[in-house]
């Protein structure tokens, strides 16, 4: 098993010494968040509440993801990063690809892309992007960011992605795995499809094995059942060893540690963060360790 540490919402200027600890923790990784932006008015259209409404408010923290990893990634030497997850379909692949292998390069291998098809109606109507098609937009970017990778001259052209032959220099020297995040069909299809790997939006316990299995039975659909694929869930219950040994058993791979606005409220010091990421070390990753050696 795995551990992550949900980076979303800390606060910016706290990001490095937030991961130079985490380092020192044993966790795999981090994992931030990503919006464009805020808008003024907001629908009720968060799929993952009951009120239609998302954690975050105006002034959540959503700082630019590339920047920030980079930054997290040069004060740091094992550590993984990724964004849970990218609104990819807002954004252009071919910016998105040339950031991320860039990334890739200077982290070593460190950089894992995080995307999503996102639900928030404003961002994509602030940018000028047809909300309604994101879907179909998405699997273009997927298709068109790998392609892009590539250490040649590439094209690719599709209903909303088409470009002529090209090439982005310098391309990645490590594969960039991709994860896809959500929990709906669709979402589930696109990670057996493309993705190397899921992203949970926060799954209760129960619900995680059958989640899965449907990810093995479409990875076989899609011939991509031979490949390492990694599953990175957050629980909405307390962890325990043996419940994340049981789920580790059903194929889990990964779990998250919560955000610490969650456990320590909108605003706390580095040295909170440090011990809530240290009782978590001490309660969670160590005997998972331990156990994993006997």
């Amino acid at each position: 098993m795995k551990f992550w540490q949900a980076v979303t919402w800390a606060e910016t200027d706290q990001l490095i010494e937030i991961a130079k600890f985490a380092e020192e923790c044993g966790f795999e990784g981090l994992m931030g968040g990503d919006h464009a932006l805020w808008p003024n008015t907001l629908e009720p259209a968060y799929p993952y509440s009951d009120s239609g409404y998302p954690p975050q408010v105006e002034e959540s923290e959503y700082p630019d993801q590339w920047v920030s990893i980079a930054a997290m990634a040069a004060s740091t030497t094992t550590l993984k990063f990724t964004t849970g997850v990218y609104v990819l379909p807002l954004r252009n692949p071919i910016e998105v690809a040339k950031a991320t292998a860039t990334l890739s390069i200077l982290s070593g291998g460190r950089f894992i892309l995080g995307a999503g098809a996102g639900w928030m109606r404003e961002e994509f109507d602030i940018y000028g992007v047809d909300f309604s098609t994101r879907g179909k937009r998405f699997d273009e970017c997927l298709e068109a960011i790998q392609i892009l990778w590539k250490n040649n001259l590439v094209e690719y052209h599709g209903e909303f992605v088409n470009f002529p032959l090209i090439r982005l220099v310098p391309s990645p020297s490590d594969h960039i795995p991709i994860y896809i995040g959500g929990d709906n069909e669709r979402a589930l299809r696109r990670a057996a499809k493309y993705g190397d790997g899921w992203i949970g939006a926060g799954n209760i316990p129960e619900t995680v094995p059958p989640i899965l299995q449907k990810l093995n039975d479409l990875r076989v659909e899609y011939g991509k059942s031979d490949g390492a694929f990694e599953t990175i869930v957050g629980l909405y219950a307390e962890q325990t060893v043996d419940l994340l040994k049981s789920l580790g058993e059903q194929g889990m791979t990964s779990t998250v540690n919560m955000p610490f606005e969650f456990s320590l409220g909108k605003k706390s010091s580095i040295d909170e963060k440090k011990r809530f990421m240290e009782r978590y070390a001490k309660k969670i990753i160590i005997p998972m360790n331990l156990s994993s050696m006997r």
